[in-house]
């Protein structure tokens, strides 16, 4: 089940994005959420905001992820290639799961579905689990974006009919 985080999910949440920093580094992305983000206090703001959402089952959460309908400033520059068309939009950001299930992607962009079928989100070049996975999902590479804090990340984009 999807539902938005409360105030007080923040504990699982920050053991979750722990677990999930622990497998990017275990697998080669050594470059991806560095110096523990996301911070509590971005998570907070995302809660505040209502736009960070947790994937639970009976024995707690499994799976986070923060999803923003409509613009998001980092897409509106691509490099090295184009965006399919420039029809609205859902992102997905901040996607990580703790381990104890499979299937948090495609969780998270059956939920965003309902929301938008066109949808966007990035990747670190060193994530390749993550880019396979889009790619499995239906999505294209799209080109590079530029995220807030100055790096470069791959850009991906599906749209359903």
């Amino acid at each position: 089940m999807v539902r938005k985080a409360q105030e007080n999910d923040l504990e699982e949440i920050l053991f979750i994005y722990n677990k999930a920093r622990a497998y990017m580094r275990a697998n080669g992305n050594k470059g991806q959420w560095r110096n523990g983000y996301p911070s509590r206090s971005v998570l907070e703001y995302d809660i505040a905001q209502e736009r960070l959402f947790v994937e639970e089952d009976d024995f707690g959460i499994y799976g986070v992820f923060m999803l923003l309908v409509g613009d998001d400033p980092t897409y509106r520059i691509i490099r090295e290639g184009e965006w399919l068309d420039d029809s609205p939009y859902a992102v997905i950001h901040r996607i990580a799961s703790s381990g104890r299930r499979s299937g948090v992607l495609r969780e998270a962009l059956s939920y965003a579905s309902l929301s938008s079928r066109h949808i966007r989100i990035d990747t670190h070049q060193d994530n390749i689990p993550m880019q396979k996975a889009l790619e499995k999902e239906g999505f294209s590479k799209r080109g590079i974006i530029i995220c807030d804090d100055g790096t470069d990340r791959i850009a991906f984009e599906r749209i359903s009919s």
